[in-house]
């Protein structure tokens, strides 16, 4: 996801409502002469991609992919970021756009390998008649897909042991997160903020899904219960306030000045739970948009607030 406004958060969500059902690629590594899995040897593929060398010079034109890209070790490799890309903070970021691609501007840069998230202005088929290789990051529907993802952006740049290390470490901090979340006799519900204009997302989101993880109840659920809003309905102020949330985490607090404060002061919201007990946890917008490696912060910032209030 993209720093975001309120209609340009519509209109993003659209789009990854679409995305959503698609899974990472397999990866098939190309066995060495004795036969082991090459590692960091190449050719290389993944799914219908494969390089001949490792790239040196790759392109991602998506926030998330290139914090995977750094966090696999393939930064020294990574000579061109989108506008939005703002971590790691020395990522080599530039005026390229992932939202509206420049097949020219991309191939300006000789770049050997593009990472993208999705095929906007079918940029996939301009890149390819210019001979140069791409790789598709899709919004992710469930971690599953965020380890495939991380897991072939490691294969591809020649780092794929430290991908399976950061695969790894994912797992095994998200497990010890999990067995700190307290048996509850009834699951604290909460809402989670997309934008001011109430946007908001289900358990069938690869979001919702961290805050099941939390053992929380999304009251959004029973708005989305046709499947209309792929997961991503909005909700009116009305059913906030008679949903009665114990939580309120705001991911619009950067993109939208939203905060506690000024969620306490909308009309009808000082009888939430939420707003009573000051219960209203300002994320970092980043962190709660993106699929990557720091979805282990968002889940560690979600099960510290529930986990805080109970004792």
């Amino acid at each position: 996801m993209f720093r975001r406004t309120p209609r340009i958060l519509a209109a993003t969500l659209a789009v990854a409502a679409l995305a959503l059902g698609a899974c990472a690629e397999k990866t098939t590594e190309t066995p060495t002469a004795s036969g082991s899995p090459a590692g960091g040897a190449f050719p290389v593929t993944v799914g219908s991609l494969t390089l001949e060398q490792r790239p040196e010079k790759i392109i991602s034109l998506a926030p998330t992919a290139t914090e995977m890209l750094f966090a696999v070790g393939a930064g020294p490799q990574v000579v061109a970021v989108d506008d939005q890309s703002n971590h790691p903070a020395d990522a080599p970021k530039t005026d390229l756009s992932g939202y509206q691609p420049n097949a020219e501007a991309i191939a300006a840069k000789n770049p050997d390998l593009v990472v993208l998230s999705d095929d906007r202005n079918k940029i996939v088929d301009q890149l390819a008649a210019l001979k140069i290789p791409v790789y598709l990051t899709p919004a992710a529907q469930t971690l599953d897909d965020t380890y495939q993802q991380i897991t072939d952006l490691g294969v591809l740049t020649g780092n794929a042991t430290a991908g399976a290390d950061v695969v790894q470490r994912m797992k095994d901090d998200i497990a010890k997160i999990v067995a700190e979340v307290p048996q509850r006799v009834q699951a604290p519900t909460y809402f989670h903020e997309l934008g001011p204009e109430l946007y908001t997302v289900t358990s069938k989101t690869f979001i919702g899904s961290i805050y099941s993880l939390a053992g929380l109840e999304n009251i959004a659920d029973a708005a989305d219960a046709d499947g209309k809003s792929g997961g991503y309905p909005q909700l009116s102020q009305e059913m906030i306030v008679a949903a009665n949330p114990d939580f309120v985490f705001l991911s619009d607090v950067k993109c939208c000045q939203q905060s506690a404060a000024t969620v306490s002061a909308r009309s009808g919201w000082a009888g939430i739970n939420a707003v009573r007990e000051g219960q209203i946890v300002e994320l970092d917008d980043d962190v709660a948009s993106r699929w990557g490696p720091r979805v282990v912060d968002l889940l560690r910032a979600i099960v510290d607030a529930t986990t805080k209030a109970e004792k």
